[in-house]
């Protein structure tokens, strides 16, 4: 038999049910947050005695305690402590490889891998360094590739001395793939390898969420790159200085290799492979 009164009108709240309910989230260095309140924006850059430091992305830095009335993409949370990492079976180094525990480095083989700059050699020796002083390979920088047909000549790769190169911006048309195909033809070809990842430099090899972005700057032609890149992140740009102390901010940001994209990695691991094969 019908109700003629209906249900119930208490029974069901028609307003609380649409409110998103905030879910615990532990926090995360690099984590991007918003204060719901003041709407700051920042990364999580240390986290101590119940009060966490974000960073905006001018660098200013700004102290917020820990627990709720935050989003992160755009979602309501009640931020927690750091979780403890749990227990590995085997550590790993930076690179993702298997660490191995009390190895003394190997005596330097005489090939060698080669990247274009100092800024690459410091984000290689980073992330890869265990690895490469297990494996006795030595990373030097050129500060430059526009001579390296000559460079790789004076070297005098061989079986048993192989030469690695990382260069940047390698795609097709660029000055970078037309001075790597004139290394594969001359003296010395066969045993180097020259590879390069997309990127006008390094520094975008950096996940740009690592920084509070969703995506790198587009910088003008004409505008010296890494300087536009700090311009348009409100950073100092003046000197070198104000460039080297950007490039440790990023570099900052990097833990470990799932930091990075995924075409440096590739690239880097496979110079690794080329110079240490039997």
């Amino acid at each position: 038999m019908d109700d003629r009164y209906g249900s119930d009108v208490l029974a069901r709240d028609p307003h609380g049910s649409r409110k998103p309910r905030s879910v615990e989230v532990p926090i995360e260095l690099g984590m991007v947050v918003e204060d719901a309140q003041t709407g700051y924006v920042g990364a999580v850059v240390r986290v101590e005695y119940g009060r966490m430091q974000l960073e905006d992305r001018r660098g200013a830095t700004k102290s917020f305690p820990v627990g709720p009335g935050y989003l992160v993409d755009g979602k309501p949370v009640i931020l927690t402590a750091p979780r403890r990492p749990a227990p590995k079976s085997a550590a790993r180094t930076a690179s993702g490889s298997v660490a191995v525990t009390g190895a003394r480095a190997r005596v330097a083989r005489t090939g060698r891998i080669y990247v274009e700059g100092r800024h690459d050699a410091e984000l290689v020796e980073q992330v890869w360094g265990d690895d490469l002083r297990i494996e006795g390979v030595v990373v030097e920088y050129l500060g430059g590739v526009d001579d390296l047909v000559g460079i790789v000549e004076q070297f005098r790769p061989g079986p048993q001395r192989r030469l690695g190169v990382l260069v940047d911006h390698l795609v097709p048309g660029s000055k970078e793939s037309r001075l790597a195909d004139a290394v594969r033809r001359g003296p010395g070809g066969a045993d180097t390898l020259v590879v390069g990842h997309p990127f006008v430099d390094i520094w975008q090899a950096v996940k740009p969420a690592r920084l509070g972005l969703a995506q790198w700057p587009v910088i003008p032609r004409g505008t010296e790159w890494k300087h536009g890149i700090c311009d348009a992140l409100g950073w100092p740009h003046a000197d070198q200085a104000d460039i080297a102390a950007a490039w440790r901010r990023i570099r900052g940001r990097v833990r470990d290799w799932t930091d990075l994209d995924a075409a440096l990695i590739g690239r880097v691991e496979e110079l690794i492979d080329f110079v240490t094969r039997p």
